[in-house]
């Protein structure tokens, strides 16, 4: 069951946060849902809660220039909640710096990565990274078990 996302987990202002876009994208028929992401890089971040699970989903390029976002999600998430899902399928690059971040956090919080998209999937397979993370086929068979 998917429920409503109502609150800012990182506590970052809705309006007037400089150099990030940040809104809230209420959809009939469909959760709150917040997108946050660096405002002239292509990458955001959308957040909300499916059943006892964080889920953060993942668009764009992620490198040393754009992770502050989704790092500051997955922290805060992982602080918050005993499971954390990240859905990777809209993942278009992926270098070290995002692998980093998946380890920590997955040290803290049962990290689940769904749908990881071709390019990190390489790049997991080649660093063993794959056989450490939890690694998902879907974000409902991330979330649900």
């Amino acid at each position: 069951m998917l429920r409503a996302w109502r609150r800012d987990l990182s506590g970052a202002p809705d309006e007037g946060h400089t150099g990030h876009v940040s809104a809230a994208r209420p959809t009939p028929g469909k959760p709150n849902e917040q997108v946050t992401g660096p405002a002239s890089k292509a990458a955001a971040v959308l957040q909300y809660e499916w059943d006892a699970a964080w889920v953060i989903v993942a668009w764009g390029e992620y490198d040393a220039a754009t992770i502050e976002p989704l790092a500051e999600a997955l922290k805060v998430a992982s602080t918050k909640y005993s499971k954390v899902v990240l859905d990777a399928s809209q993942l278009t690059f992926a270098d070290s710096t995002l692998l980093n971040l998946l380890l920590q956090v997955h040290a803290k919080t049962a990290l689940r990565l769904a749908e990881p998209a071709p390019q990190l999937q390489r790049v997991l397979r080649l660093t063993g990274a794959d056989s450490v993370l939890d690694v998902r086929d879907s974000v409902e068979d991330a979330a649900a078990s």
